[in-house]
């Protein structure tokens, strides 16, 4: 009999095909001194360090595994990076001081989990990925989160590094203890390349299958609790078999407002191109909050199974990485709504 366990065992979410030389020319990922078989983008990512993210999934392609142990490992790139303040190690502290991090994994097989408020631990998609492969649930979070990550034997760490603490330090001499959504702009340029707090990969094979992952550390010197869209399967990550995969970035309550990478992929869905569907849900923020979304930065990406790319934002200064079959990334600007 398959049992739902059984059933992922074999999928290996994304499938856990044994040989990586057959793994990496269904993926059409060349190996050494082969061609390519695949066309279009193989692995998307938001915001330009995603370049350094996509590398590490296109690598972990082509020595043979899985697309969620690529889109794992791209995403464990900026999670231990102490020079990016909104993924993993040294992100910025919520209102109290405490670094916590949400993440998402899921692949086109309904295979899929998360973690949120998650602390002391560095690799947030890790143990999102442990939530899939060894729970019979999806979504784990806080205490909850944390002690499971130990169980699962990931090490305890501070995430809290000098420089994070210096900008929390600061940020508490003149802040209000009240909700501020765009707090993080305080000292950035509205929409600018500064104002993110996520990274978001998806990865096809050359038949199509999809995978993706999201992880942060949320809105910096956000209340103690917020979680964003990030981890929530529909908001800040969407795949679906046969139809593309989306994921956001920006502030999180907005997207939540509308599941904003589940209406993408539902736009792909209707016949709506990766690059339609992008322009569809930030129009309709933007039709559905008005001013209250003024100065706010919000965008998407998308991917079809073909490795047709599509990403619009709210204001200038979105750019994300774009990784083709020979493993050649560029990091594109997106288009925006509005100019300023």
């Amino acid at each position: 009999m398959t049992t739902r366990r059984s059933l992922l065992a074999g999928l290996g979410t994304c499938g856990t095909l044994s040989l990586a030389a057959s793994y990496a020319q269904a993926a059409g990922v060349p190996a050494p001194g082969g061609t390519s078989g695949g066309q279009g983008a193989m692995i998307v990512s938001t915001w330009d360090f995603g370049a350094a993210a996509n590398a590490a999934a296109f690598a972990k392609l082509r020595a043979g595994g899985t697309l969620i142990d690529a889109v794992e490992a791209g995403a464990m790139v900026p999670e231990a990076d102490p020079t990016n303040h909104s993924v993993g190690y040294a992100g910025y502290p919520d209102r109290d001081g405490h670094v916590t991090l949400d993440a998402v994994i899921m692949d086109d097989a309904g295979g899929v989990g998360a973690v949120a408020a998650l602390e002391n631990t560095v690799h947030a998609i890790s143990v999102a990925r442990r939530v899939m492969e060894r729970t019979p649930h999806t979504f784990l979070v806080g205490e909850g989160a944390t002690r499971f990550a130990r169980d699962q034997g990931f090490p305890q760490q501070s995430l809290l590094t000098p420089e994070s603490e210096k900008a929390w330090r600061d940020w508490l001499k003149t802040a209000k203890y009240q909700p501020e959504a765009n707090s993080e702009n305080r000292t950035r340029t509205p929409g600018g390349a500064l104002d993110h707090d996520t990274i978001g990969l998806l990865a096809r094979s050359a038949d199509g299958r999809l995978a993706g992952a999201c992880t942060t550390s949320g809105m910096a010197f956000k209340m103690r609790g917020r979680v964003g869209d990030s981890p929530q399967v529909g908001s800040g990550l969407y795949v679906e078999a046969g139809i593309g995969g989306a994921t956001s970035t920006g502030l999180g309550e907005e997207v939540t407002r509308v599941a904003g990478s589940a209406r993408v992929v539902a736009s792909m869905r209707s016949g709506a191109s990766p690059q339609k569907a992008c322009e569809e849900v930030v129009r309709h923020i933007a039709h559905l909050r008005g001013d209250a979304i003024r100065g706010v930065q919000v965008g998407f990406l998308a991917l079809d199974p073909k490795g047709n790319v599509g990403a619009f934002c709210l204001l200038p200064g979105f750019t994300y990485a774009v990784t083709d079959a020979h493993g050649v990334t560029k990091v594109l600007k997106a288009a925006s709504l509005f100019q300023a």
